[in-house]
């Protein structure tokens, strides 16, 4: 042939090349779209490592991909083998018939291909597959023993919480390789002859045969491994019988012994597959699998069932007592409640004057501040700027403040952009980037308008907390990123806070100096992040420089979520003033469903109720297991994160501890001012509490018989109590059973037939420890005091709807109702104090005006069957205790009817002397001020200075009567004298020369 022969074109071949743009413009899409994945890895990176915590980052990976690898190879190997091993042992003289030649046509010219495609195919799937296994293969690998063993096997509780779950992932990936490897070696060998049905005729060559039996006896090898794995899991899961979990009577006599006979069974099956493959015979295999199949029916599903319906059902209290034994024993283990203290109260109803002597720090500490209530009080008094806001609920905790710890509302001024006129990038990313300071009430206070009491307040802060950093970068309501940080000497640009007109013209700057986020310091990272926010300013703007951080994901529970993702997070994150800092207090729990024979519950659904009414179910909602391990701190200026093993003996952390190794403080580097805020979490509490309405029973008849379930009081306050979430617990400093006065969170309980009247009292130690930064022994103590079934004590919806149906009350209530008032009512706080039980409701008067907030007007008291209704609490309790309750309230001293405080305080004139004629002329004309003020207030729509005047209405006509009787008693000499009660002050009395009326 020539060299210069003709060679082959485009046109020749009928083919046409690529054109020279398409193939740019797709490697560049290619790169575009590669460099945008690998920006999220690069941010997540440097995320990461400057929170301090790549490992985790490295160490998730790093799973993911071994597991990845793993599965692919685990799939991809064996369907891949089994599939050449079948085309390489094809008949090569095979007579097909027709419609196989066409199918052989088709598949020929891609045989090759699907080959080696299908098991890719498959592997990357399975891969996928085994990857979001990664958490339980490192939890086996890093097992550590609970010291706890099950009764039935006698196996430690880490079998089926490490172990066990991890086998079954294996098994039942083995048996998916297995089914599809076989379905691929029958397919092929079919396609090529190996396998022919020609009407009633079945022929299969020897290699088939020996390969599909093979596979089919390994199938049915790991099948008798599942079946005998299964009777383990039956501890974890919901009997056949009466047990919410466990195996009972028919699962321990009846379905375990089934699965170890079945697993025996597939073990012989499986034999018999073998003996196919070398003899050559099917009959004994397919006798084997119909036996397989006939006894699972049987044995495994009809012979329980049986058992169940005849033998059990018939006798069940007595043949499940074991099991029910089991069950409550596990359950009270597994959820921390088996250490609870159990007493018995008596529950006096008398009110006898006196009876809260014994209980004076219980009673000065007694919470009338509704955290739920007063987010408008703290936002219309202490916001400052449309720029700040509070959260809807407010934390509550405990500062010791002169010596004495005294209980706080308390809440963080964060940002609220909102509200901003000029909501440019610059302004909301640049600007605005941080709240400032908390505020802090008094939680058992209240001044004489109502209006809480504040311990820490103010822009600058100031007050009882003294010098701290009160800058918050990262809190619960941030904006989604901000860019902060520049070179020494370059003009701030964060607004830091408001200045008063009176500190000089314009607002207060400021310039972030920590390390908070990730630094800006090359166009990379400005391209990578311009990338992740979607915006094009940060890279153009001149603010940011090489300097700069860009500080994102700032929820604290987020932040801990992404270090810590093995913890299930308590949904009330509160803040602390702890070492001169502002940081977030998270609770951490370790969860387990598998913990055998302990009773399930749903996260979510047990947590809802009114200060948490629709909680997002996470993937592992339904758990048997818990422990509060970790106290994770955020820093509220840096969003540093700091965690803490709170329980290092449990072996959940244990594991995880080992597993990102280095991440997890001690709780000796807990410092005293960080432990006294340690608090017990609510979410936690709940659970133990749900728990509880069923497990405070021990007994196993009892437990059976159902006549002795509790459940926890719906929300009296709700406008439908039927379908009220529970109420909350609260947290309250006070004496439980004759102990020492601590930080305490509590719950009641009624009985679950809706009868509401009190069973039981819980409470739980909430009060970590103090300066000394050691763990108290009493902290997460339990003590569950059980009330007089004898006796009608009223539960919470008893005591409101007396309290809404007393006849004083419901006048003075629609009273204050007057004009565009609503009447609020507050929390309904559960005190055992005074030898019985304590109820406690603030009542708080709002107006319709755009700008209004609650303000507290009254208090609502009841002991047993009596109520009172006052201005303070103080005054309350001594009118509900006969005059003197023998204690004092935090709010005695203040005087509503009083605001100002006139003719009070040090300098206080006496009451002019005169006749008691003149007294009362002064008296009616008190009265008919007040009247007019009252008049005016209405007109004005001001019903806090109407109650105010009618206050000194009532007052002023008390008086007046007073002086009336005393007048007539003068002129009648021979008359009963008024009421010793009622006499007027000693020094007002009039000279006998006074004239009668």
């Amino acid at each position: 042939m020539s060299a210069n022969a003709e060679r082959p074109t485009a046109a020749t071949t009928g083919r046409q090349r690529p054109s020279p743009l398409l193939i740019t413009v797709l490697i560049v899409a290619a790169i575009i779209g590669a460099f945008v994945l690998f920006s999220g890895f690069y941010a997540d990176v440097l995320w990461f490592d400057q929170l301090g915590f790549v490992q985790v980052l490295q160490t998730r990976w790093l799973s993911i991909t071994v597991m990845f690898l793993i599965g692919f190879v685990a799939m991809a190997l064996p369907i891949a083998l089994a599939v050449q091993i079948a085309f390489r042992s094809r008949p090569v003289y095979a007579q097909l018939n027709s419609q196989l030649d066409r199918y052989q046509e088709l598949v020929e010219p891609l045989r090759k291909v699907v080959m080696w495609a299908a098991p890719v195919a498959l592997g990357l799937f399975a891969g996928v597959a085994s990857a979001s296994q990664w958490e339980s293969a490192q939890l086996w690998l890093n097992r550590q023993p609970f010291g706890q063993v099950d009764p039935q096997f006698g196996l430690d509780a880490s079998f089926y919480v490490f172990e066990l779950p991890f086998y079954q992932q294996i098994v039942g990936f083995a048996l998916a390789v297995l089914f599809i490897a076989g379905v691929a070696t029958l397919a092929t060998a079919y396609l090529y002859g190996a396998i022919r049905i020609t009407g009633r005729e079945f022929r299969i060559s020897r290699s088939a045969r020996i390969q599909l039996a093979v596979i089919v006896a390994l199938y049915m090898l790991v099948l008798g491994v599942s079946i005998w794995l299964g009777q383990y899991a039956t501890l974890a899961q919901t009997s056949q019988g009466f047990l919410a979990t466990g195996a009972g009577w028919t699962e321990v006599n009846a379905a375990i012994p089934a699965a170890q006979i079945l697993a025996g069974i597939a073990a012989v099956v499986a034999i018999f597959f073998i003996v196919t493959a070398i003899i050559g015979r099917w009959r004994i295999a397919i006798v084997g699998t119909a036996l397989l199949i006939a006894a699972s029916l049987v044995v495994g599903v009809a012979y329980p069932a049986i058992m169940q319906r005849f033998q059990v059902d018939p006798s069940a209290r007595t043949l499940e007592a074991e099991y029910i034994q089991r069950n409550i024993d596990a359950t009270r283990s597994a959820w921390g409640v088996d250490g609870m203290v159990e007493t018995s109260s008596d529950a006096r109803t008398d009110a006898e004057p006196g009876a809260l002597r014994a209980d004076a720090e219980t009673t000065a500490n007694i919470r009338i501040i509704d955290p739920a209530l007063v987010t408008n009080a703290f936002a219309n008094l202490e916001e400052y700027r449309p720029y700040y806001g509070f959260p809807e609920q407010l934390d509550v905790d405990r500062y010791e403040i002169d010596g004495q710890t005294q209980d706080t509302v308390i809440a963080v001024r964060e940002l609220d952009l909102s509200g901003l006129d000029d909501d440019s990038w610059y302004n909301r990313h640049i600007v605005y980037t941080h709240g400032y300071g908390v505020v802090a009430a008094y939680g058992n206070q209240r001044g004489p308008e109502g209006q809480p009491v504040f311990l820490q307040s103010g822009i600058p802060t100031d007050g009882a907390l003294g010098e701290y950093e009160p800058r918050v970068y990262f809190g619960e309501s941030m904006p989604d990123y901000s860019i902060v940080g520049g070179p020494e000497g370059s003009p701030n640009l964060e607004l830091d806070y408001p200045r008063s007109s009176d500190e000089g013209s314009g607002n207060a700057e400021t310039t972030f100096a920590g390390e908070g986020g990730p630094m800006l310091d090359n166009i990379f990272n400005r391209l990578v992040y311009a990338l992740k926010f979607q915006s094009e300013q940060i890279i153009l703007s001149d603010a940011v420089t090489d300097q700069s951080q860009i500080l994102y994901d700032r929820d604290p529970r987020e932040r801990v979520a992404a270090v810590a993702p093995y913890l299930t997070l308590d949904s009330d994150t509160y803040p602390a003033v702890v070492d001169d800092r502002l940081v977030w207090v998270v609770d951490g729990m370790t969860t387990s469903s598998s913990y055998p024979y302990s009773t399930h519950q749903s996260i979510a659904r047990t947590i809802a109720d009114t200060t948490n009414a629709s909680p997002t179910p996470a993937a592992d909602d339904i758990v048997n297991y818990v422990r509060n391990s970790v106290k994770a701190v955020v820093d509220a200026y840096d969003g540093s994160v700091t965690l803490y093993a709170w329980d290092p003996e449990d072996p959940i952390l244990q594991a995880w501890s080992a597993i990102y190794p280095g991440t997890i403080h001690p709780i000796s580097e807990i410092s005293g001012d960080l432990m006294s805020h340690v608090r017990y979490p609510a979410d936690m509490f709940k659970l133990q509490r749900s728990i509880l309405g069923d497990y405070h029973v021990t007994n196993p008849a009892t437990f059976f018989s159902g006549d002795d379930q509790w459940s926890t009081p719906t929300e009296p306050t709700a406008d439908n109590t039927e379908g009220a979430p529970p109420q909350p617990p609260y947290y309250l400093t006070m004496s439980v059973d004759g102990q020492d006065p601590a930080f305490t969170l509590y719950s009641t309980f009624i009985p679950r037939d809706g009868r509401n009247v009190l069973y039981g009292y819980l409470s739980v130690n909430a009060d970590a420890g103090g300066a000394d930064g050691e763990v108290d022994d009493s902290y997460g103590q339990l003590t569950l005091q059980m009330l007089p079934k004898d006796r009608s004590i009223p539960g919470p919806g008893q005591v409101q709807n007396t309290f809404d149906t007393d006849d004083e009350v419901s006048r003075e209530l629609n009273l204050l109702r007057q004009g565009a008032s609503e009447v609020i009512n507050g929390n309904l706080l559960t005190l055992p104090v005074g030898g019985g039980l304590l109820y406690v409701q603030p009542v708080y008067l709002q107006s319709t005006g755009a700008t209004s907030f609650p303000v507290l007007r009254k208090i609502l008291v009841a002991f047993g069957d009596d109520i009172a209704f006052e201005d303070t609490l103080d005054e309350a309790l001594d009118s509900l205790f006969g005059g003197d309750s023998g204690a004092d309230a935090g709010d005695s001293g203040v005087d509503p009817t009083n605001p100002e405080g006139e003719g009070e305080g040090e300098g206080e004139e006496p009451a002019p002397e005169g006749s008691l004629q003149a007294q009362l002329d002064a008296a009616i004309a008190q009265a008919g001020t007040a009247l007019q003020e009252r008049q005016a207030a209405y007109a004005e729509n001001d019903l806090v200075a109407a109650a105010e005047a009618d206050g000194r209405l009532t007052a002023a006509l008390q008086t007046a009567l007073t002086l009336s009787a005393q007048i007539e008693g003068e002129a009648a000499p021979e008359e009963t004298a008024a009421p010793e009660d009622s006499a007027p002050p000693e020094e007002t009395t009039a000279p006998e020369e006074s004239p009668a009326p």
